[in-house]
């Protein structure tokens, strides 16, 4: 599996089919721990039902296990209401890094009258000014990198946290097993993975109605706690420094800009066919993307295959997050990837001002970026396939009038559009909690919930 990973990471496309038959050969074969979730996520043709399976096996002899070790360590709950509502967050991003950025307005906005805000971070202490903003927004910040998933999960259940939330999910650096242990009466999945972790681990998942209608309910093993508008969160505090000079970032004098800041391993043959007939279809154009190591050399002969001048793309290198926001203005449109589109670098983009066309398939994390336009009023640059996905593309990069009208409605909206609204988001977020733990309080069953729209 790790080699696959690097494949696609790599953007080495020769073996790409026989990848997705190894991994629907070892779903069909059930066998647990062999296929990692987060691979399937980025593979085509990958149904969420599938994607739920994987996970399950994933988890399989782990969940067992942890079981047993919970037993072994004789967790027990004290469920009460009390003033406030105890909510502890776990993750290894409590740093610079796209989570807190995505996060840090939403926890600086918790009511510290009603809940009472508790990190648990077992990831990297940069030093840095993300790091001092979280631990200043928190009511309690713990490091618990030291310590083993046993520890982490006893430290959790003596702080009495009543909900525990998860930030990681199956994703890099994930201490998954610390939830598996269960420490809080109340586990939420949210924010860090697009997709279910599989029974037995979280009891409920933030999303959505856009990102997982009722009708995909079977697909998830977590109850669904839906937000008014877009699960994800994000602010107006970001400052935004004037854009540089094209020529400072690589970029020619003219031209259109399509972009596609998305980590290489989210591009697939056919989303690169697709960017090539744009390229094809609008003379002077360019596609910007980030710098991705060995994985631009095999990008550019991918599109030397395809008959177009490899030197229209353009690779922009890591750049601080204020410093990548400055430049990222200089783009044109937006280019999601399909079927693991953009997540934070569509929120980054719409928030710098450039609009996203995005197809939004079945899965999570292909209608992240479909949730995001509903909440800045954009459904019309959300496609129902690859042709109108095409056709929405061309059509601005090839009529003036109608992208500079659109730019402006994206542009007004940074001051009233839900998505920006930290506060609001805020306030919705914890009327979901506060359903969650009254129902866990009267012993009801856990169900869908829904927070007020605003």
């Amino acid at each position: 599996m790790r080699s696959i990973h690097r494949s696609r990471a790599m953007c080495e496309w020769d073996e790409f089919p026989e990848g997705a038959r190894l991994m629907r050969s070892l779903l069909a074969a059930g066998a647990p721990g062999k296929l990692p979730p987060f691979l399937l996520l980025s593979e085509p043709g990958m149904s969420a039902s599938e994607q739920r399976a994987c996970s399950e096996l994933w988890i399989a002899d782990r969940l067992a296990a942890s079981r047993t070790a919970r037993d072994a360590l004789g967790l027990q709950f004290n469920i009460r209401k009390r003033k406030k509502i105890r909510v502890g967050y776990l993750s290894s991003d409590f740093h610079d890094h796209a989570t807190s950025l995505l996060l840090i307005e939403t926890i600086e906005s918790h009511d510290h009258a009603r809940f009472d805000i508790r990190a648990y971070s077992y990831g990297l202490d940069d030093g840095g000014e993300m790091r001092r903003r979280l631990r200043n927004a928190f009511d309690e910040f713990r490091d618990i990198s030291s310590m083993s998933d046993a520890d982490a999960a006893i430290a959790i259940h003596r702080d009495e946290i009543d909900i525990l939330v998860d930030l990681k999910g199956y994703t890099k650096d994930t201490r998954a097993g610390v939830v598996m242990l269960r420490p809080a009466p109340v586990q939420v999945n949210y924010l860090g993975y697009p997709g279910t972790l599989g029974a037995g681990v979280c009891d409920y998942i933030i999303t959505d109605r856009f990102i997982t209608p009722m009708s995909s309910a079977a697909n998830y093993s977590e109850s669904f706690a839906y937000m008014p508008h877009s699960y994800q969160p994000h602010g107006r505090k970001m400052e935004i420094a004037a854009a540089a000079a094209r020529s400072e970032v690589g970029l020619p004098p003219a031209g259109f800009v399509f972009c596609c800041f998305n980590q290489a391993y989210k591009f697939t043959p056919a989303i690169f066919d697709l960017w090539r007939r744009l390229l094809d279809s609008v003379p002077g154009s360019v596609l910007w993307l980030s710098a991705s190591g060995v994985a631009e050399g095999n990008l550019r002969n991918e599109m030397r295959r395809r008959g177009v001048d490899a030197a229209r793309l353009i690779f922009a290198p890591h750049r601080s997050q204020a410093e990548h926001m400055s430049r990222l203005q200089l783009a044109d449109l937006v280019l999601d990837t399909s079927p693991f589109g953009a997540h934070t670098t569509a929120s980054d983009a719409l928030w710098a001002g450039v609009p996203i066309v995005t197809w939004a398939g079945e899965t999570f994390p292909s209608r992240v970026a479909g949730s995001l336009l509903h909440a800045v009023g954009l459904p019309e640059l959300i496609a129902s396939d690859f042709e109108q996905y095409f056709d929405i593309a061309f059509a601005l990069a090839k009529d003036p009038l109608r992208f500079a009208a659109l730019k402006a409605k994206l542009a007004a909206g940074k001051f009233t559009a839900p998505l920006f609204d930290a506060a609001a988001y805020t306030t919705a977020l914890e009327q979901l909690y506060e359903e969650m733990w009254r129902r866990r309080l009267a012993g009801e069953p856990c169900g869908a919930i829904s927070a007020s729209s605003f």
